[in-house]
Formats: C-alpha cells, structure tokens, sequence
C-alpha cells in the first residue's frame, strides 16, 4: 500500500478516496494496537471509541502530510501521527488533575537536580530524601503521577524569554532531510542523548523499558518475567520516564 500512495504523491493529482480507505482499512489494527497501550493507564471513564476515532483522524493526517522524499517509511510516520493525535486528545480532555501534574513536575524537577548533583542515576531514596519523604510516601506519590508518563515528547519543551513553548521534539523531526544543519544537528544530539539516558539507567529500569518499547510487553507481562508486581513495575517505567524528560528539557530549552 505504500508503493500505492509514494505513487499517487508522486503525480501530484490528489489521493483517490478509494486508496485513502484502503490505507484506513490496512492500518486499523495499529490503530487498534496503539490505542490498547494508551488505555492500560487511563481511567474507566475514558471512551476507547473515541480514541479510535482519533487515531483515524491522525492517521487520515498522515496520509495528507506524508512525504516520500524524507525517507521514511508511511507506517512509522502514520505510528506517530495516530499517538500524537490520540495524545492531544486526551491532554484536551484534560483528565489528569492539576494537582497530580504539578507532582510530577515536582518529581520530574527532583530527579533532574539531584542526579545534576551526583553526576549519575539517583536511586529512590536518595530522590525520596531531596523531597523529604519516606520511601513510602514517595512510592505513592509515583502511582499518583504514572500517567502522566503518557504524554508524548511533543510536551516537551523550552520557553521562549515571551513566555511562548518552542523547540519541541516534534519540530526537530518534522523534516528530517532539511538543509538545515541546525536542526540535523540538534535531531543527532537528541538521538545521542535518549540513546545515553536509556544505557545510563539501572539495570531493572533499562530492562523495563527494553521490554515495554521494544518488545511490546505490558507491564503485567513485564512483572511476570521480573517476578514483580504490576505497580512496581509502572513505578519503575514512571521513574525512567521522568529522568528521560528532564535531561530531553535540558537540551530543548538550550
């Protein structure tokens, strides 16, 4: 199917509707899939169809700004599209209280000073100490904010000196094949630091995340092969997740 649509962008004559539903045909248990992930840490009261009917919308957007040129493959492209809209959907639901996200701004904040400090990973207690806590207390804290590990990395980024959010991770990938150095450049150095984020991370946390990103386990699946509990191991994917956005905010707010 993406000979089909690489061909029809070619012409520049417009997507035939018929190629455009037999792409939404193609891609609906992605669709279905990604929605699935999403939903394990969401609250009953989310509608799922709605999500779907999102993910369509999204992946309807890729078919529209897809460009053959910038070497990319249609399904890892219409993968992004179809998160990020199902994601800007539900911050536009807005159901994470304000409270817990400015506890996770807390915890995202903490992780980033104290292992600025150490110069290495920080373990929980020493974090759980710089926030006056028993462990815990602050084990509970990061069941409060697990799912706000959901938002995308669209979410992160710097403020501008007008107070405007710039230089999201979205804009450097955008065009991958851009003439322009700057954001070649600034695309392999995020690459590089995600890459060295992950392998700095203990042992039990890269392991998490290997198998939750990379083998498509969910985190019961994951408990069961480290002999964990379900919680512990969204805790643990949480942790990794605030570490991975402190030090991404670090270099976009550069």
């Amino acid at each position: 199917m993406e000979t089909e649509l690489r061909t029809a962008k070619a012409k520049r004559g417009g997507i035939p509707q018929s190629l455009r539903e037999q792409i939404v045909l193609e891609h609906a248990p992605l669709i279905r899939y990604i929605v699935n992930r999403i939903a394990v840490r969401l609250p009953s009261h989310i509608d799922l169809d709605d999500l779907h009917n999102t993910g369509v919308i999204g992946l309807m957007d890729a078919i529209e700004k897809y460009d053959p040129d910038k070497n990319c493959k249609f399904k890892t492209y219409a993968e992004f599209r179809i998160k990020g809209a199902i994601l800007d959907q539900l911050r536009s639901l807005d159901w994470v209280p304000r409270s817990v996200r400015q506890k996770s701004r807390r915890l995202e904040r903490a992780y980033g000073e104290v292992e600025q400090r150490l110069g290495r990973s920080a373990s929980e207690e020493e974090v759980a100490d710089s926030l006056g806590l028993q462990i815990d207390k602050f084990h509970e804290l990061m069941n409060q904010v697990r799912g706000i590990s959901l938002v995308n990395l669209e979410e992160i980024r710097g403020s501008g000196q007008d107070g405007d959010r710039t230089g999201s991770f979205a804009d450097i990938i955008e065009d991958v094949t851009s003439e322009n150095p700057f954001a070649s450049f600034k695309l392999a150095e995020m690459r590089q630091l995600v890459a060295d984020t992950i392998a700095g991370l203990p042992e039990k946390e890269r392991l998490v995340i290997s198998l939750y990103y990379y083998e498509d386990l969910n985190m019961k699946e994951i408990g069961n092969i480290l002999g964990i509990t379900e919680s512990r191991v969204c805790q643990i994917h949480t942790k990794s997740v605030l570490r991975l956005r402190s030090k991404l905010k670090g270099v976009l707010e550069r």
